[in-house]
């Protein structure tokens, strides 16, 4: 049984659709977080790539790991009503195809916290298969 489903999620990070990319939260920890996220056929960023040849683009497999650590830090924050802002990308390697119909699981570790920086590694995995692998790194800000 996950953890959280929408309702919840939507509770803890600001993304809504078309542009929230988790669907559950199976376990969470205040170092890790699993998530999964299934990408349907209808999904808008698949409607032009590729028409003949649909694949998950790479900057989505990214996207969902830095939702994910976003729900992350909803529980490690000290500050209630926060926004994740994404500051830095590193090292994303794309190692298989995502495709329409496949679900991701969607792996963060939270590694290190700097004043208000926080440092992650996040995995995309498809049936135990690497998809994707990136370091990121996001602060908190109070939306005006």
């Amino acid at each position: 049984m996950p953890l959280m489903q929408q309702a919840e999620i939507e509770s803890v990070i600001p993304h809504r659709k078309p542009m929230l990319l988790v669907d559950q939260v199976l376990e969470q920890n205040e170092k890790q977080i699993h998530c999964r996220k299934t990408f349907q056929a209808d999904e808008f960023f698949l409607q032009g790539h590729f028409p003949d040849f649909p694949l998950v683009p790479g900057v989505i497999l990214c996207e969902c790991c830095l939702q994910s650590g976003a729900i992350l830090l909803a529980k490690v924050t000290p500050a209630q009503g926060v926004v994740p802002v994404a500051t830095r990308i590193d090292g994303a390697k794309f190692k298989r195809m995502v495709r329409p119909g496949e679900t991701v699981d969607i792996h963060v570790t939270l590694n290190e916290v700097v004043s208000t920086a926080y440092f992650m590694t996040g995995k995309v995995t498809v049936d135990g298969q690497l998809a994707a692998r990136l370091d990121f790194a996001c602060s908190v800000a109070k939306p005006e």
